[in-house]
């Protein structure tokens, strides 16, 4: 018999499809599936919720990753595990159907809103401190609500694909835009911020985007995996920006974007020391020209003029620039967490 007919999602061998379905037969571990259905979570998150010594939950965790269900990525001293986007479209419908508004579901499910809780009320404290240096910063530029709305003008309606956000910091950038991508990711060298972000992000009910903790000179992610490229108030605190753009040029896929808000040149000195600034600014043709030398010579530039009367007030500055390579030229797409860590030479 022929089994020829149309196929939405990736087709998995029988025997890979076997083993799977294996790993999912277990109470604990389809437990442990259905939580991570609504987002990652840690060993220490899955033992609080489950009442389970970390031992057992790492044994389930292990078998559950050998599968090929579940993905393990470090976060500092912290593991956190998510579902496989690739495997999961087998197992979810299983977990849709299971009746989550009774034992043992729904006291896990209760539990997952304690930890929760927990993990928003210790970022938010974690922002406070840091709130009022930020609260003098936007004091100093347009509204962010005005950035955004030109993030979101500069993108137009065209589909954003996959995602990443260079230097998430509170996620904002995600929660903006993650709803209109296929696949999102955040990536940031603070594991305190990353705790603030994935808080934020899922009050917002977007628990599924895929935060890791790494550096943005050396982003772990292979070459063309993304179609939009997001580097947002960041490289300002970088001693080495152009290479930070060397780095964000490489992941963007051809036909996809990168996008860069910053300051434009300011005199500023004040924020070296208050807020930790490495350069005060960039000029229109210093970031261009960057882009450029990283191979994505398609630049349009935007400067958001404060409208205020306060004196020394920053000019925020966007730079989109185009991977203009062709789409058939380049080599089939992986997602993100199956690509093998590629460092472009610098």
């Amino acid at each position: 018999m022929s089994n020829s007919g149309s196929q939405d999602g990736p087709v998995l061998p029988f025997g890979d499809a076997l083993a799977i379905l294996r790993a999912a037969a277990e109470e604990t571990r389809l437990r442990i599936l259905a939580l991570l259905a609504a987002g990652e979570l840690s060993v220490s998150d899955l033992t609080d919720i489950l009442g389970q010594s970390q031992p057992r939950i790492s044994r389930h965790l292990k078998l559950l990753v050998e599968a090929g269900l579940v993905d393990r990525h470090r976060e500092g001293a912290w593991a956190f595990f998510r579902l496989v986007e690739e495997r999961a479209g087998l197992v979810e419908p299983l977990i849709a159907g299971l009746d989550a508004a009774h034992p043992p579901l729904s006291e896990d499910f209760a539990r997952l809103e304690a930890v929760r809780a927990q993990r928003a009320e210790t970022a938010q404290a974690f922002f406070a401190r840091l709130a009022p240096k930020w609260d003098r910063l936007r004091s100093l530029h347009v509204p962010e609500a005005t950035v955004e709305a030109a993030v979101l003008d500069a993108l137009g309606d065209r589909p954003i694909g996959h995602l990443i956000d260079l230097g998430t910091g509170t996620g904002r950038m995600l929660g903006l835009l993650a709803g209109r991508a296929a696949r999102a990711v955040g990536l940031d060298s603070n594991h305190a911020m990353l705790s603030v972000a994935r808080a934020n992000l899922e009050r917002m009910g977007l628990s599924r985007v895929d935060l890791r903790q790494g550096d943005i000179h050396a982003p772990p992610f292979g070459r063309g995996g993304f179609d939009l490229v997001l580097v947002h108030q960041v490289l300002h605190y970088l001693d080495d920006p152009a290479r930070a753009l060397r780095e964000a040029a490489r992941l963007v896929a051809p036909g996809g974007r990168l996008l860069v808000v910053d300051f434009a040149p300011h005199d500023l000195e004040f924020l070296r020391e208050a807020q930790a600034h490495r350069r005060l600014g960039f000029a229109p043709e210093q970031v261009t020209g960057w882009l450029n030398d990283a191979g994505l010579p398609t630049v349009t530039t935007r400067d958001l003029a404060p409208t205020g009367e306060v004196e020394d007030q920053l000019t925020v500055t966007l730079w989109l620039a185009t991977n203009a390579a062709e789409m058939a030229a380049a080599p089939p797409r992986l997602a993100p967490e199956k690509i093998l860590q590629e460092r472009a030479v610098a």
